[in-house]
């Protein structure tokens, strides 16, 4: 084991190769738990024209990732790094969106009403979190003794992250990596910044995605569901502000290491919005599902999503950690080949 990690592990106790395989474990049977689970009941996504399947298939796989997650923030509590009133906003706000998406799995919630559960957790989850970060711009500096001036802002963020991880979730294995990828990234800028305390619970919560991920991809034996999906849009965002207010890794690197999914998502709403399309009816038309059918397959796009962050996103946010300032050009400068692949397929734009 690394000398990094078994600082770390000596030091808060976070993380063991013991407690990531047992994580890791867990993860994998518990989706399988949960598959069996909805084949009994019928909880079943079933193809229709805007799919990205063609067969039913369970969902709420996603429900063995929630169902851990209290385990692992607890691990985390026993490190003085993570404060005790941190994981219980993590936790709580998350778990308490996942019943509303475990609900919502297994009878259909109105998007009203989906709206404003998120609204509130987060919300909630933005005024219990003891500190929120300052943002640097070129000619400015957002200190963070002044960030709660800029809490209807932050709010609109956390709204957006939650629903856009939602809405990309809709080919084999696409959140899952997307998931581990960032958290991976996001902890290696930790630990480049030479921090030891925080990293290792970012590598622990990627355990049961990967636990999860077996039965997801690259044939999906059962969908995430929204018992995840939006939580865990909700529970990046959160950890992004926490982070961002205690360490090196800025807001910026965070929007960053996001960007697939953040631009994908913004592009194509703007574009339907535009074109006088009801942006709140379904809809096959991301970047990523056009991708999918034209490659016939949902893998390679999957699979280049999380390359894309590793290889091309995270090189920018690390100069964004080393030089915040200029986050926003890097910021610019990486999301620009990003909107250029949405316009190019036609990301937004009606079927024919």
């Amino acid at each position: 084991m690394p000398e990094s990690v078994q600082i770390a592990a000596g030091a808060g106790g976070i993380i063991t190769p013991m407690e990531w395989l047992l994580a890791l474990l867990g993860g994998w049977l518990l989706t399988g738990a949960v598959r069996h689970y909805a084949l009994q009941r019928q909880v079943l996504d079933m193809p229709c024209e805007r799919s990205s399947h063609t067969v039913p298939t369970p969902r709420g796989g996603g429900l063995s990732f929630v169902l851990l997650l209290p385990l692992l923030l607890w691990l985390a509590g026993s490190s003085a790094s993570w404060p005790l009133s941190v994981l219980l906003v993590l936790g709580s706000c998350t778990l308490a969106l996942a019943l509303v998406g475990w609900v919502d799995d297994h009878h259909p919630l109105s998007a009203r009403l989906r709206f404003m559960a998120q609204a509130v957790f987060a919300l909630l989850g933005l005024l219990w979190l003891p500190q929120l970060p300052g943002l640097s711009l070129p000619f400015a500096e957002l200190p963070a003794r002044v960030s709660w001036m800029f809490l209807p802002l932050w709010l609109l963020v956390l709204l957006w992250l939650t629903n856009l991880y939602n809405f990309m979730d809709g080919i084999n294995g696409l959140a899952a990596l997307q998931a581990v990828s960032v958290l991976l990234a996001a902890a290696g800028l930790l630990w480049w910044s030479g921090d030891v305390s925080f990293y290792p619970l970012l590598l622990l919560l990627c355990a049961p995605l990967l636990g999860f991920l077996w039965w997801n991809f690259p044939a999906a034996r059962i969908f995430m569901g929204d018992v995840c999906s939006a939580p865990l849009g909700l529970m990046f965002g959160l950890l992004a502000f926490w982070l961002a207010a205690v360490s090196e890794v800025n807001l910026w690197c965070w929007l960053i290491l996001l960007s697939v999914f953040v631009v994908d998502a913004s592009w194509t709403l703007l574009v339907r919005l535009l074109s006088g399309q009801r942006w709140t009816e379904p809809h096959r038309s991301h970047a990523y599902q056009v991708l999918a059918r034209r490659w016939g397959s949902h893998t390679p796009v999957s699979l280049l999503v999380a390359l894309v962050n590793l290889v091309w996103l995270l090189p920018w946010a690390w100069l964004a950690m080393l030089w915040p300032q200029w986050g926003l050009l890097y910021w610019l400068l990486a999301a620009a080949p990003l909107g250029l692949l949405c316009y190019q397929l036609g990301a937004g734009q009606a079927e024919q």
